[in-house]
């Protein structure tokens, strides 16, 4: 009898808008510099407990290089007791797009749970795009979640998209 080939597990993504930072017109460093205002680390805070009460159980969170995504993933890192599976990874930056999310999953096979920390319009454009044309718009610390049920296929199913105020009740 020929031996039956098992189907892939699912990619289990999700996508973190980074939290609010602030203004660039109040801020006189560089954009790459610009931090979370204190009441977005407050509020990331707040969030990451809800990423606990979602039992979000992660094998990888990769984070922007900007330091809004770093604070941001950080935090998130910190409550979900997962520090050792924050990845900084300038692919994520400002002009994350999907050729871009398929090689950081190349370089990731073996995790079938990733959190992916951002920025717009990137997240959303590329949320959009992977499943299926969609209209997708990310807020600031907006969690969304798709599937991709076939990796390394880039074609998934938004499960849930979160706005920040459901996350902070």
């Amino acid at each position: 009898m020929g031996q039956r080939t098992r189907a892939p597990d699912p990619v289990n993504l999700y996508f973190l808008r980074h939290g609010p930072a602030f203004d660039q017109a109040e801020w006189s460093g560089t954009d790459f510099d610009r931090p979370l205002t204190k009441e977005g680390r407050r509020r990331m805070a707040r969030e990451a407990e809800a990423f606990v009460r979602l039992a979000l159980k992660l094998d990888v969170i990769v984070t922007s290089p900007l330091v809004r995504a770093r604070e941001t993933a950080e935090i998130v890192a910190v409550a979900l007791k997962q520090t050792g599976a924050l990845v900084v990874d300038d692919r994520v930056g400002l002009d994350f797009d999907v050729s871009r999310l398929a090689a950081i999953l190349g370089d990731h096979r073996a995790t079938n749970a990733v959190m992916l920390v951002g920025h717009e319009p990137g997240m959303s454009e590329t949320i959009g795009r992977v499943v299926g044309a969609a209209r997708v718009e990310m807020k600031k610390g907006g969690l969304a979640y798709v599937e991709l049920p076939t990796p390394p296929s880039l074609v998934g199913t938004l499960v849930w998209l979160l706005a920040p105020k459901v996350l902070l009740l």
